[in-house]
């Protein structure tokens, strides 16, 4: 009787096809780009050097951690979360399920904030600490406070902030919103939780099961926490100082106006890079 052949090994280039068409099947939305990603994570090496191990066969440990991203991928476990990073304004975070995702789209925050000089800066709702961490890494003669009231958010900016080097300038506090921050600051900036209940549902299975609830959505119409940071602002701000927050794209009418009401002037609506209106900022007189 023949000795039966073993199946052939399957090649890099040949898991990662199959692996791409087993995640656009779970409604992935790049799923070759998921692959390619999470092959080079599995694999150990940059996503640039994909091509080069393509026509090899993958040693098994590296086919078991690849298979173990792919399942968690396939039930759409964000690639941020199974790689503990993301990368945000030309450096890279490590995030958790525990703190939303850094986004492009709070690149724009960034810009508007950076417009101006400041020296003491005010993170409301802190996160993963992107925006405070950028913030001070681009500017080395600013201090500033994130504040957030999740324990675990405050762990994993205070790690951020170490991993970026700028822990000796950034106090991360664990608050709700002002209570409890102290002092002046001339700039104000926060990505409150902006979502409506109602819209919730509507949300990617990535964001909807894996991101903190109480991150996205104010359990309302999406406007409440610019309510509770527009009624303290100005006890906070100092005289010049700029407010400056993100918004849903539909919000810029409604945020303004609660800014106008706090007493802050010179209120504009700054887009994103796909022309959506995404950051409000207002300025307190002299």
């Amino acid at each position: 009787m023949a000795t039966p052949v073993p199946p052939t090994a399957l090649t890099a280039a040949q898991t990662m096809a199959a692996a791409a068409m087993r995640l656009r099947a779970a409604g992935v939305a790049d799923p070759g780009r998921d692959a390619r990603v999470l092959l080079a994570h599995a694999a150990r090496i940059e996503a640039s050097r994909v091509t080069l191990i393509a026509p090899e066969t993958l040693t098994p440990e590296i086919a078991e951690r690849y298979e173990q991203l792919i399942a968690l991928r396939a039930v759409r476990v964000p690639v941020s979360h199974l790689l503990g990073e993301r990368e945000f304004y030309g450096r890279r975070f490590k995030v958790s399920a525990q703190v939303l995702d850094p986004r492009p789209e709070t690149e724009t925050l960034i810009e508007a904030a950076l417009a101006m000089p400041f020296d003491r800066v005010l993170d409301l709702g802190t996160g993963s600490g992107c925006i405070l961490v950028t913030l001070l890494g681009e500017c080395d003669t600013a201090t500033g406070v994130g504040a957030d009231l999740s324990e675990c958010a405050c762990l994993q900016a205070s790690a951020n902030a170490v991993l970026h080097r700028v822990q000796d300038r950034a106090d991360i506090v664990q608050a709700d919103w002002f209570k409890g921050i102290d002092g002046l600051f001339d700039l104000i900036v926060s990505n409150p939780p902006y979502i409506a209940l109602d819209e919730m549902d509507g949300l990617a299975d990535e964001v909807r099961h894996h991101e903190p609830k109480m991150a996205l959505t104010d359990g309302g119409d999406g406007l409440g926490a610019y309510r509770r940071i527009a009624a303290d602002v100005m006890a906070h701000l100092s005289p010049g100082g700029r407010l400056i927050v993100e918004i849903g794209p539909t919000q810029g009418t409604a945020v303004m106006g609660l800014m106008a009401q706090a007493g802050l002037n010179g209120l504009c609506i700054v887009p994103d890079l796909d022309g959506r209106a995404r950051v409000v900022v207002g300025h307190r007189d002299q």
